[in-house]
């Protein structure tokens, strides 16, 4: 905060943890400018949702309860106010909010202070205006004293915005003193000791506790002084509210996750972008994941909730259903391709049945496909939109994939369409990061991915082919990093497509997969019992039961 009002100071980037205050500074600055240098402000958060929210939860309640504050704002109500939701006037300047999904909320007036929160997680591009944050950049041209402040947990290395912004920066880091020799050194992980929760010294090795170090005289060390921007790197080992025991065991839950677990707390609470290790998987780093799932049944008992993924080309349907489980575990139960065109009814009323057919486990017991996400995106908009909207009651949707880093796999849903069809949009470059995450997986267990050695549920060497047809490759457009995914020269994607849409038809059911798993282990641990006779069942139950039997 004192960079920030420093009138040699232009640019200032906080690249931390997450909880550790950064919306407070932000709120402090918004309160500076209003009550001590009034100027026309911009915030700009990652969505248009986010901004309002922001504005109602965070802004309102300080304007209202601060009494240095209270009143110098516009009330955002009323037909005459000048003051709304996303803009409130003040004398002397005013606060825009923005989201940088939206173009428009970009455009238009310029602005002195520009406020950026979580950077990493603005999209790509804002439409077809381009980069949102290059956008917001530009309204401060006109102003000689403009400030400009970038605040985010980072995310991926390579590609992470704050990241690019901190290493041309001061790059500085709270440091302590040490107990013992006094040397100034910032709380890092591979100091901490898991054994006696201490911290252990660079310098003299001397290890001291939680409370010790905290309590420590600190200062900002800055790695490059001589940088233009100030920078700083704050980790939740220096947060007052996070205890170091209690970092420990987020940190082994997340390891238990896998690299996908890792990735988030590396990223919110190191304030650390990930390091992907591999870029490429082949059909043959798949082998061990393929299992022989039980004679005559569709479903392995694992499986507690079934979803499809169904991509659109010109002259087929491709599908596949994909069972999940505790921790999203997942068994590939099915892929297949409908031969036809889109156009006509035959091929949709085909890929109906196939939907509608109900799945079985060893015990006879049944269940039905819980979501479907259906491909809206190429040539045949449509009739997708004709195929989905009477049957969003059975949770059939349409989806329209997005590219670019920072999506979430599953955004706003929207009826824009002249059929007034339900089209979810979905960040699949998110979604096939994860895929991928998950298919690098060892051991079963949550995350991990199952696909049957059956020949006849359709996953053959063309599927594996398409699984694995895409890598992830660092661009350079502009001056600007970021990672693009890349088809292999010929291969077909439909497979990594499916997949894609199948979690994500997932991720928009939202159940509970841990009960519904518990309860299908209870109910298989009571077929077992029944077929080997040490278990009478109920009269009620009896007749439904010995179907499974037979």
């Amino acid at each position: 905060m004192d960079a920030i009002a420093d009138p040699a100071v232009e640019t200032v980037v906080i690249m931390s943890a997450a909880q550790v205050g950064k919306t407070e500074i932000l709120l402090n600055v918004l309160g500076y400018y209003i009550d001590y240098d009034p100027a026309p402000v911009l915030m700009v958060l990652p969505t248009l949702e986010l901004a309002e929210a922001f504005s109602k939860d965070r802004l309102s309640p300080m304007l209202r309860d601060c009494p240095t504050l209270r009143g110098k704002t516009g009330i955002a109500k009323g037909r005459d106010s000048k003051s709304t939701i996303l803009h409130r006037v003040f004398a002397g300047g005013h606060i825009t909010m923005a989201g940088a999904n939206s173009p428009a909320s970009l455009a238009s007036r310029p602005i002195r202070i520009l406020l950026a929160d979580e950077v990493d997680r603005f999209p790509e591009s804002a439409g077809p205006e381009g980069d949102p944050l290059f956008l917001a950049e530009k309204r401060t041209t006109t102003f000689w004293n403009r400030k400009k402040i970038f605040v985010s947990t980072p995310t991926i290395q390579g590609v992470s915005r704050i990241e690019a912004a901190f290493e041309t920066s001061t790059k500085e880091r709270w440091c302590v003193a040490c107990p013992a020799c006094g040397e100034y050194q910032p709380l890092t992980w591979g100091q901490l000791h898991f054994d006696d929760m201490t911290h252990e010294c660079r310098s003299c090795r001397h290890r001291a506790g939680e409370f010790v170090w905290k309590g420590r005289p600190g200062a900002w060390v800055a790695e490059n002084p001589e940088a233009a921007s100030r920078g700083f790197h704050l980790n939740e080992m220096v947060s007052p509210w996070v205890r170091w025991d209690a970092m420990v065991a987020a940190f082994r839950k997340a390891k238990a996750l896998g690299n996908e677990g890792l990735k988030t707390w590396i990223n919110t609470s190191l304030g650390e972008t990930w390091e992907e290790t591999g870029e490429h998987l082949d059909m043959s780093s798949l082998e061990d994941h393929r299992t022989l799932y039980p004679a005559g049944a569709d479903l392995p008992y694992g499986v507690a909730v079934l979803t499809a993924g169904v991509d659109v080309q010109d002259d087929r349907l491709e599908v596949e259903i994909v069972g999940w489980g505790p921790g999203k575990e997942s068994w590939g139960i099915e892929y297949r391709a409908f031969l036809g065109d889109p156009d006509g009814d035959d091929v949709w009323e085909r890929l109906d049945a196939f939907l509608q057919a109900p799945r079985s486990y060893e015990d006879g017991v049944q269940i039905g496909i819980s979501c479907v996400c259906i491909d809206s995106g190429g040539h045949k908009t449509d009739a997708v939109y004709r195929f989905t909207k009477p049957r969003e009651p059975r949770g059939v949707f349409a989806i329209k994939g997005e590219g670019g880093t920072g999506k979430p796999l599953v955004g706003r849903v929207t009826r824009t369409n002249r059929a007034r069809a339900a089209l979810f949009l979905l960040g699949v470059d998110s979604g096939k990061e994860t895929i991928f995450s998950r298919m690098k997986l060892p051991e079963p267990g949550p995350g991990y991915c199952h696909w049957p050695l059956n020949v006849d549920r359709g996953y053959d060497e063309m599927y594996f082919r398409g699984l694995t047809s895409e890598r992830r490759v660092l661009r350079v457009h502009r001056g600007e990093r970021r990672y693009e995914w890349v088809k292999r020269a010929g291969a077909r994607n439909e497979p990594l497509d499916c997949r894609n849409y199948a979690m994500a038809a997932l991720e928009i059911l939202n159940p509970d997969l841990e009960s519904l798993a518990k309860r299908r282990v209870e109910m298989g641990q009571r077929f077992e019992a029944l077929r080997q006779g040490k278990l009478v069942p109920q009269k009620a139950v009896r007749r439904v039961i010995s179907r499974g039997i037979g």
